[in-house]
């Protein structure tokens, strides 16, 4: 992310982490370097930020980052593993919330409760750039450019929800859960047609609220399409327009 701490990192379609940059340029995947760049801030312009920054990890498989009801104290920015995050009811039902990637921030749901509504579970082994959310906000509301790439993490998260919530038949959501899932690899700098499913077939399926066995029969029929590829869970994105026309435009904007 922004920290002078080095990790031997290499990029990998199917297993990516970022790079630490240098003193002058951004890691590969850093989630605020977009909107920092976009107005004339560089790196060393942000040194304050810089501060901020600790690197945490790795957490193994199944490790919690957070859990629900922890007090909010930062935001985490996942470097290398994937992580869900997912809510577990009184009678022990899970209901998982999303996935994030490296270059992905988790944790900014809390910030209004001033604790954490979520757990946060590392689906392969995974590192974070940790940001004391404090500071951040005060560095924030210096440099308008970061406070508004916060408020658009913010605005992303509420358009998932609401796609989630709209009716949409078992092909279509699962077509644009595999187009989002490239087309946020290949925002970082990835592939962003051959990447791991690092979840779980019955992860993926509760949350995009289907049955294990749709999942599976869908991704199934998707291959025999010639649409996808698929070997254990490493996928190949072959046709991305077929994905497209099935997602429908409401689905995949």
């Amino acid at each position: 992310m922004l920290s002078g701490k080095s990790i031997d990192c290499t990029l990998h379609p199917c297993n990516p982490i970022a790079d630490d940059g240098d003193e002058v340029h951004f890691c590969s995947t850093c989630a605020f370097s977009d909107a920092c760049l976009s107005v004339g801030y560089g790196k060393p312009e942000l040194s304050a930020l810089h501060c901020l920054v600790e690197h945490v990890g790795p957490y193994r498989t199944g490790a919690h980052v957070f859990r629900t009801g922890d007090p909010f104290r930062a935001i985490y920015a996942v470097r290398a593993g994937t992580v869900k995050t997912c809510v577990v009811d009184k009678d022990g039902r899970e209901q998982v919330l999303g996935f994030y990637l490296p270059g992905e921030v988790i944790g900014l749901n809390a910030i209004y409760p001033d604790q954490f509504p979520c757990d946060a579970v590392a689906l392969e082994a995974a590192q974070f750039c940790r940001f004391s959310f404090p500071a951040m906000s005060a560095l924030a509301s210096r440099m308008p450019a970061l406070q508004q790439h916060l408020f658009r993490l913010l605005s992303k998260e509420l358009g998932t929800a609401t796609l989630l919530a709209a009716d949409h038949t078992a092909d279509e959501r699962m077509a644009a859960f595999l187009l989002d899932l490239g087309d946020r690899y290949r925002a970082r700098g990835f592939s962003g047609t051959q990447f791991r499913l690092s979840m779980a077939r019955g992860d993926i399926a509760n949350y995009l609220r289907l049955a294990s066995e749709t999942v599976s029969r869908v991704l199934g029929r998707f291959r025999s399409q010639k649409f996808i590829d698929i070997n254990g869970r490493s996928v190949t994105l072959l046709d991305r327009k077929a994905l497209r026309d099935i997602a429908h435009d409401e689905c995949t904007n």
